[in-house]
């Protein structure tokens, strides 16, 4: 995967994510993350507070004036997650790191949200997986 291919993952990963967008002008906004438009990284921010206090429904940053954006969160491990479901289906699972996508037998997918695609006992025995992750996920944050 190229350095800019690698970015665009990055970015994309910050969809429905809390981050804070410091712009070139000195301006500080902190929301979740709507959308990004590629390639020139304009960003749409929902339930926005900037750097006065004031709140906005949505504020759209161009992608020129971004000097920074800070994550507010841990990134959710897929590829943790990925050798997780190896390990019950082995040969099976495939992670796509640039779509932040792991398939199952090529019928069950699962995101940072869960399983999103699939049903039956393939789709909840990974449902089950990937709930049992997020709890060990959550122990392991709530003990650092």
């Amino acid at each position: 995967m190229s350095i800019r291919g690698k970015l665009t993952s990055e970015l994309a990963s910050l969809i429905d994510r809390q981050v804070t967008v410091k712009t070139t002008l000195g301006d500080i906004f902190t929301g979740k993350v709507v959308t990004i438009e590629f390639p020139e990284f304009h960003v749409c921010l929902a339930d926005v507070i900037d750097g006065n206090g004031e709140k906005y429904p949505r504020v759209i940053i161009r992608g020129e004036v971004i000097a920074e954006i800070f994550r507010k969160e841990e990134p959710f491990d897929l590829k943790g997650l990925a050798e997780k479901l190896e390990k019950l289906f082995p040969n099976m699972v495939k992670y796509y790191e640039e779509a932040r996508v792991i398939t199952i037998m090529d019928r069950v997918r699962v995101t940072e949200q869960g399983v999103v695609e699939g049903t039956g006992l393939v789709a909840d025995k990974v449902k089950k997986v990937y709930d049992a992750y997020v709890e060990e996920l959550k122990e392991k944050h709530r003990s650092i």
